[in-house]
Order: C-alpha cells, then structure tokens, then sequence
C-alpha cells in the first residue's frame, strides 16, 4: 500500500465521520458503512468511563473528523519526501491514555500513515472507539487489517514504542523501554495569556479552552497570566455557559473537595459556583480549579514562561494558539512539540529498525 493510498484511506474516514456526525447517514449507508455503531459508542461511553459524556465524545470526533480530509493529510505528508519510499513496515508500539476520547489516536494515524503496523495497547478508560475506527479504516481498504493490532494485554513483539501516561507511568516506560527506539510523555498542562484588551467573544472561547473535556486534558488551560491590575472577574463573566459542568457528579466532587481544602485552610480563591480561581505559582492545576497569576509585563511573562517550556504543551492567546482552538490541533501539531513521522522516518533511515 502507498502512500498517496494511505492517504485516500484516512480520507475516507473522515468523510465517513463527518457524515455520521453531520447525519447525513443515508450518503454512508450508499458507501456501504453503517453509522448506527458509532452513534451507539457515543451514546454509551459514560458507562465505562463517567468522563466520557456524549457531548465530549462528539467533540473529540469531531476535530478528527474536520482534520481527516485529503488536502490536509497531504498537506502534512508532503513535508516528509521519504513517506513515498517504499520501505519494510517496522512494529510501532502504541501505548494510549485514557484521560479524554481518542486521546491516542494521532499516534495510531502517524504509526499508520508512515505505512508500519500499529501494535496499540489501548486504555481501559477508552479502547471501544479507537478500535471501532479502526475497523472502519479496514473496511474501507482491507489492506490496513494486516496494519493494525490492538492488545488489551502485554505489550510486545514491537521495534519501537511511543508511550504516553502521567509522569509516574513515564519512569516506568523509560526503565522498561530504555532498549528501545522510544517517545514517552509526560504529564503537560497548557496556559494563556491575557494582553487585557481582549473582546468578550474572545474571552468566552477561551472557556471552550479551560472546560473542554473537564479540563482533563493536557491542551486544556490550567492556569491563565494576566496584566497587573487586570480584573479576573471579567473573565468568569463570560463562562456562565459552561457552569452546567457542575452537574457531572465527578466533576462536582472534584469542586467540592478542592472547594473544602482551600476553605479548611483558609486560603483565598475566588468561587464562580462551578469553578475556583485561585492565584498560584504552579501551572498544573486541579479539576475544577483554575490558577491564575499577575504579570508585569509582556517580556516578563514571556521569560518566565519560556522557563517552564517543558511542562507546558500549549500557549493559548494572540501569540500563541488562538482562543478556543486549543482542543483542534491540526495533523501537524505534535504533541510534547515531538515530531513523531520525523522519529519514526529517522529509525527507518538509521537502520535501526
């Protein structure tokens, strides 16, 4: 299979998914693909894992379903001229997450599209989706089922292994795979930056940024900078369309607790009913609480910042990742800032696989 097949394949899906979730189902049933599945899968999600509401599974779906289309696949390959070579597939290894949807799925897009075979250990919390696109992918072009294996089990038989958890499963993942050509990540959070004269719309799609899938994952702002004097209460203003995220019962816990520890230890925060703000140092923030900091000026941030580049994964605001798209990466926005083609191409080159 080649590349500008591959291509056309991943296209297909897309195209299969934006059907479904646009409901166009009667242009996917003349293709031959049933839809109901998916929307049963969506549907039935939160019983495995109570994060996974229909909302943020249609979400997450959604921003791979708009990336999935020919002109942007081949826009992202053709930066890589050695993808049209053909070459031996290598076994990729492919070690998943479970904090939001399909968190996993463009290193099973990238294992696939560079033409090797993903061997995909699939969360617990999330493995019914991911495995059900892909027997999507195979029945639209038969030759990915000899491409793709998924294992709830052992990793192994693998040449290479890209692994991402929290960063107590990462020093497990490096001491175990230490042998082997690798990618671990690590727990990241994302920030923004206010400048001060931001618009109420862009404001508000900052909350899309900030409660997004609970704030789960590691592109949701955790923490925002802002202008000295700025008054934050503005911006909790122009969140009250997400205040119905209190009603998910583990979210509400996670408010609750963090709501008790801060008062119990009479710290000051600031309680919008649904979220705290707090002022704190720190990036990585808990559920439901939101940390917030003061800054002097634009180069002082951007020092300070520049210094936590490690554990940060996104930047969100006008110099950065505009507001509300911090949850629609495109194909060619790696996470940890890894290029995983780049990784996998280079071992092929090295001959180390």
């Amino acid at each position: 299979m080649n590349l500008e097949e591959r291509i056309k394949s991943f296209a297909l899906l897309g195209e299969f998914l934006r059907n479904s979730l646009n409901g166009n189902h009667m242009t996917n049933v003349r293709n031959g693909r049933d839809h109901s599945l998916l929307n049963e899968l969506i549907d039935n999600q939160h019983k495995i894992n109570p994060w996974f509401t229909p909302e943020n599974v249609r979400r997450a779906l959604t921003a791979i379903a708009e990336e999935l289309t020919e002109e942007n696949l081949i826009k992202w390959t053709d930066s890589y001229p050695e993808l049209s070579k053909k070459t031996n597939p290598s076994k990729i290894g492919v070690i998943m997450a479970g904090n939001i949807p399909l968190v996993g799925y463009h290193d099973f897009l990238s294992v696939l599209i560079s033409g090797n075979i993903a061997i995909a250990k699939t969360s617990t919390k999330d493995s019914e989706l991911i495995k059900y696109l892909g027997s999507v992918l195979c029945s639209i072009n038969p030759g990915f089922n000899n491409k793709i294996v998924f294992t709830d089990g052992i990793l192994n038989g693998f040449d290479a292994v890209i692994a991402t958890g929290s960063d107590n499963s990462s020093r497990y993942f490096e001491y175990y795979f230490s042998k082997y050509p690798n990618i671990i990540r690590k727990n990241r959070n994302s920030i923004a930056i206010i400048e001060g004269d931001e618009s109420n719309a862009e404001l508000e799609a900052l909350g899309s940024d900030i409660f997004s899938y609970y704030g789960l994952g590691c592109r949701n702002v955790s923490k925002i900078y802002l202008p000295e004097g700025y008054d934050f209460m503005k911006l909790s203003g122009q969140w009250d369309n997400f205040s119905g995220i209190v009603a998910n019962i583990k979210y509400a816990n996670n408010y609750d607790f963090n709501k008790a520890v801060y008062l119990v230890n009479k710290e000051v925060f600031h309680d919008t009913g649904y979220l705290l703000l707090k002022e704190e140092s720190k990036i990585s923030s808990p559920v439901s609480v939101l940390y917030y900091e003061f800054y002097e000026s634009q180069d002082a941030v951007r020092k300070q910042t520049e210094l936590l580049t490690e554990s940060i994964q996104c930047v969100v605001g006008r110099c950065g990742i505009p507001f509300g798209k911090a949850q629609s990466p495109h194909l060619w926005d790696y996470a940890d800032g890894i290029d995983t083609i780049e990784f996998l191409l280079k071992k092929k080159i090295a001959r180390i696989l």
